[in-house]
């Protein structure tokens, strides 16, 4: 018997033990949804974020409880992030223009939230931008050596200058004074964006490691809550919600910013959760994600 015919069966008795072997339901599943045509897919994730919502508007009775939730696993993020850079002494994969623009819109937030609607969440936004300011100082200057200068190349105006243009175009139609308005708009809409040089930065790494990961994917936690927390909030007020933000395009675009900042993650969410469930410690990302 040649060798070519023993490989071919060997080939053989191989696929037969694979399909014979019974797989575990996560992993059948996982398969299962690889093989679906893109339409397919894009049905599915749409059919698990309702019945999502659906799920925890039947078990969270006050829906504001979810944007704290969400500002807890903000906080969890950037909790991992301080341990990190404090006992791997390394920032490498973790992008300093995303968190510049953390910090930016944090700041503006905080400025809106004195001069407009004092409350709670001002002293969770301090305490936010005062821990981002920090993770900015470590890169900059303690940590300098370890950063990725050459992959985390998201230019910001990309990101500031459509956002400001878009805030003087589209902003809130309130009693405060119109400069206020305008920061307020420009918060929202820099925070839907905020993300993306990190995910560009793990784009041209391609491979990301776990306390990054995690961080990117507590954040994709974190918006989704928000998210929830105001689809959830538009259907119990039966979109009066909306018109109490003001008229025009403005309560559409908050809406539609909150829902970027969703689906900006997803991608990089569904990965993360598939690398999970494999037992891999380290994220590696297919080409064209993000």
């Amino acid at each position: 018997m040649d060798m070519e015919t023993l490989t071919s069966r060997s080939s053989i008795l191989r696929e037969r033990i694979i399909r014979s072997t019974p797989k575990k339901p996560i992993k059948a599943a996982t398969t299962w949804v690889k093989r679906q045509p893109p339409k397919a897919k894009v049905f599915l994730a749409v059919a698990a974020i309702v019945t999502t919502l659906v799920f925890l508007r039947l078990i969270v009775h006050d829906h504001d409880n979810l944007f704290i939730a969400a500002e807890a696993v903000h906080a969890i993020g950037i909790s991992l992030l301080i341990y990190k850079l404090t006992q791997e002494k390394t920032c490498a994969g973790l992008s300093l223009k995303s968190q510049e623009l953390t910090a930016i819109f944090l700041a503006v937030r905080l400025y809106c939230s004195f001069v407009m609607e004092y409350d709670i969440h001002t002293l969770l936004d301090l305490a936010t931008l005062a821990t981002t300011c920090w993770v900015i100082y470590m890169i900059r200057f303690k940590l300098n050596s370890s950063y990725m200068d050459d992959k985390d190349t998201f230019a910001l105006y990309y990101t500031v200058i459509p956002c400001a243009l878009l805030s003087l175009a589209i902003h809130p139609s309130t009693v405060h004074h119109t400069f206020n308005r305008i920061c307020w708009a420009f918060c929202v809409y820099l925070e839907a964006v905020s993300v993306l040089p990190q995910l560009h930065l793990m784009q041209n790494t391609k491979i990301v490691e776990p306390f990054t990961a995690h961080y990117v994917f507590a954040l994709g936690v974190a918006r989704f809550l928000s998210c929830a927390h105001w689809v959830l909030q538009v259907l119990d007020t039966r979109g009066h919600l909306l018109t109490a933000l003001g008229h025009g395009l403005w309560p559409s675009l908050v809406l539609l910013s909150e829902l970027i900042q969703t689906f900006i993650l997803a991608d990089f969410c569904y990965y993360y959760i598939k690398s999970l469930l494999g037992g891999h410690l380290v994220l590696r990302l297919p080409s064209g994600v993000v």
